[in-house]
């Protein structure tokens, strides 16, 4: 194995960012209480346990609740990297009972990492740590509060998204500024994408946060409260597209639903029957012929990645290469178009 990584047990590889004699990190270790669910936070926990700068006595993450057609309870991301590295687990309800908070506070940490929990925490929670609650959020602060700021930076069109390390306070992501890393948002980028590099660099900027947060070398700033905005929870009838819309507008939409809840239209195959095609993120196309109206299928159009299927929004076309119509499996441009289009090419 190469130096400065050390093995996943869920794969692969995890780079050390912080290994080597000439890398400075906290001595001795912080005593760190971890609280996180999805991927998103998956990612800081998996880059806490391979630092020597932290020592994890334990981690929290929501209840088990039931997922997929067969609705049985699955483990969350952050629950199964805490197994598999056994770290002691607690999957309270909320932080209601008083058993609870008393419980945590017993440790006598250091640090409160938290990130995508999903629950509130009252104030003895956050008064636990020895030194801080910090919190990690997928936005530039106090852009996008809430539940879902990768999705509306994406659909409000914003071209710079990044990481912020706060100080937890009771309001809703409101607490002072740590630290601060911004990331630039391509075209190309989906919510999926974005939330990958963004988990990534969430996980490396928490472990610089935490670096300086001994030493005294993190300043709080508090957030410009003239310049918030809210990133409400995404529902799945979001994905209904409108294509109505300004192509652009159209096109941040529909990489802000992917891959959930998916970017989805009723199509009217033919008089009085409706089928409800699924799309991926595509491109913008040219303006489409005189009298198209919005969300009409034009055909294929050819484009250097291949034929793409082209359907009319309101100034533009938008050109996309897979499909899946309700109850099949996805299909690419061509082959929807002969299926359904009766346009055969090749």
């Amino acid at each position: 194995m190469a130096q400065g990584l050390v093995e996943d047990p869920l794969g692969g590889d995890i780079e050390l960012k912080n290994a080597g004699p000439e890398r400075d990190y906290p001595v001795p270790p912080l005593r760190v209480v971890f609280m996180g669910t999805p991927d998103f936070a998956a990612a800081s926990l998996r880059a806490l346990v391979a630092w020597p700068g932290a020592e994890v006595l334990r981690v929290y993450t929501q209840p088990d609740r039931p997922c997929g057609r067969g609705q049985e309870c699955t483990p969350s991301p952050v629950k199964r990297l805490a197994l598999a590295h056994g770290i002691e687990l607690r999957q309270p309800l909320n932080f209601k009972n008083d058993a609870d908070v008393a419980e945590l506070a017993a440790l006598a940490f250091d640090v409160l990492v938290v990130a995508a929990y999903g629950l509130i925490l009252p104030q003895a929670v956050l008064n636990a740590p020895r030194l801080m609650p910090v919190n990690v959020h997928a936005s530039l602060l106090p852009r996008w509060r809430g539940a879902a700021p990768i999705q509306r930076c994406i659909e409000a069109g914003d071209l710079v998204t990044g990481i912020t390390i706060m100080k937890m306070e009771l309001g809703l992501d409101s607490g002072p500024i740590l630290l601060q890393r911004a990331l630039r948002i391509a075209d190309g980028d989906t919510a999926g994408s974005l939330h990958d590099e963004l988990a990534d660099m969430g996980a490396e900027t928490l472990l610089d946060a935490l670096t300086r947060l001994p030493q005294g070398r993190l300043m709080q700033l508090p957030q410009d409260e003239a310049r918030v905005t809210h990133a409400a929870k995404l529902s799945k009838d979001e994905g209904l597209v409108d294509w109505s819309m300004p192509a652009e507008k159209l096109h941040n939409h529909i990489r802000a639903m992917h891959p959930w809840p998916g970017a989805f239209f009723d199509w009217e195959q033919t008089p009085g029957k409706v089928l409800r095609l699924s799309i991926e993120p595509g491109v913008i196309g040219e303006t489409p012929p005189q009298g198209a109206q919005p969300g009409t299928i034009l055909g294929l159009a050819a484009t250097p990645a291949g034929p793409r299927l082209a359907i009319a929004a309101a100034d533009k076309t938008y050109l996309v290469a897979r499909i899946t119509p309700r109850g099949k499996k996805p299909q690419d441009a061509q082959a929807f178009a002969c299926g359904y289009l009766k346009a055969c090419q090749g």
